[in-house]
């Protein structure tokens, strides 16, 4: 299919999960995902490199604003819950993937290493979404549980890197480059925005572009990914931001006007459904695995510590979809994995993203809280 035929057919399917969104009152993330995989398996069309790039950079451009959101005042009073929460969340689903899939679906060892690592994830591009769209990203709900995401991610990136990254020299460089950045770029970035900020052609904003792509360069020479040492930057920015919301949300327009539905979109397309098809019995179980090795390690800690959003927290800590995503298409390229497992893999990934949003959202957001944000506004004119 053409590029340009590809460009339009995704700009109406993105056009028309906003719409069904709007009307619907379903997060506009899982739309867009059912989307790519009506796209991709019914449509024929396929991903190109330059939605590829913009799928990638979406994903960087997300867990840096999900970063920007975690206030770090939260992140350290509430640290102990945070770690405990996103601790298990990354651990049970982990072992219980990689258990299920070795001594009982019969895969290698190397395959159900791949399949524990892509299961265990808790996706903060798709949480961040979620948690964007019900106003619920200033609330300490909102932070803790975007807190614990972080952890969970970091055990699975950890554990990726342990088991099966290749290293070399410019390793190195990538974690010495990403700490430099980390560092040093945020002394000057008040600088930047004060002398640059409000004007029209957003040099503010290019410079943060700049930046994340600088990650992504260096992620690519060091045989990583960018989305950690960006979450990390949108984290020590967070105060910054509080200074500047214009600029944040400037960001968040970008982001969910021109990249996050392609990132979304292609994860739907990678979608085999005849694979899936041939394999409806292993898929639904890995699905369950996942899911319930989530709920026995996150509900018990959220009912001790948020006791009020127990379900609710757990439910988006069940999902998964950028690293899981990662994770399976990187065991694809080392061949620990063949492609029918891929698509299982990914499939699993993507249910988990839309079946624990749907419910969370239709049945345990947290209304008191989202009544309240919207009073807000009202309260502040009076």
């Amino acid at each position: 299919m053409e590029t340009s035929t590809v460009a339009i057919v995704a700009a109406i399917l993105i056009f028309v999960a906003s719409f069904i969104s709007v009307e619907t009152a379903i997060s506009v993330t899982i739309i867009e995902i059912i989307a790519g995989i009506i796209g991709g398996n019914f449509l024929g069309i396929h991903t190109t490199p330059w939605m590829d790039f913009l799928a990638a950079f979406a994903s960087v451009l997300l867990t840096f604003l999900a970063g920007a959101e975690v206030d770090p005042g939260i992140l350290k009073s509430k640290f102990k819950e945070s770690m405990a929460i996103g601790s298990l969340s990354f651990l049970l689903p982990f072992l219980g993937a990689m258990a299920y899939c070795y001594y009982i679906a019969g895969w290698t060892l190397d395959a159900s290493k791949i399949a524990g690592i892509a299961l265990s994830t808790t996706s903060l591009a798709v949480v961040y979404a979620v948690l964007v769209e019900t106003g619920l990203t200033n609330t300490e709900i909102g932070k803790i549980i975007m807190a614990s995401c972080f952890i969970t991610d970091m055990g699975t990136v950890l554990a990726l890197s342990l088991m099966f990254a290749q290293y070399n020299i410019m390793t190195l460089v990538f974690l010495v480059g990403s700490v430099l950045i980390i560092l040093l770029i945020p002394k000057v970035i008040p600088w930047i925005f004060n002398r640059y900020g409000d004007r029209v052609i957003e040099p503010e904003i290019k410079f943060l572009f700049l930046i994340l792509f600088a990650f992504m360069w260096l992620a690519q020479l060091g045989l990583s990914h960018a989305v950690l040492p960006a979450f990390v930057f949108g984290l020590v920015l967070a105060r910054t931001f509080e200074k500047y919301p214009a600029v944040q949300r400037k960001l968040r327009i970008v982001a969910f006007a021109m990249l996050t539905p392609f990132f979304f979109l292609k994860a739907g397309m990678n979608v085999s459904l005849p694979a899936i098809y041939a394999n409806l019995g292993l898929l639904g179980i890995l699905l369950l695995v996942k899911i319930a090795a989530k709920f026995v390690g996150v509900f018990p800690l959220a009912r001790k510590y948020v006791p009020k959003y127990s379900e609710y927290t757990t439910l988006l800590m069940s999902t998964g979809l950028t690293f899981g995503t990662i994770s399976a298409m990187y065991g694809l390229s080392i061949g620990a994995i063949n492609n029918i497992q891929f698509s299982l893999l990914v499939t699993t990934v993507v249910l988990s993203a839309v079946v624990p949003t749907y419910i969370a959202q239709r049945w345990f957001e947290p209304k008191d809280e989202v009544q309240m944000l919207k009073m807000a506004p009202a309260i502040e004119e009076e």
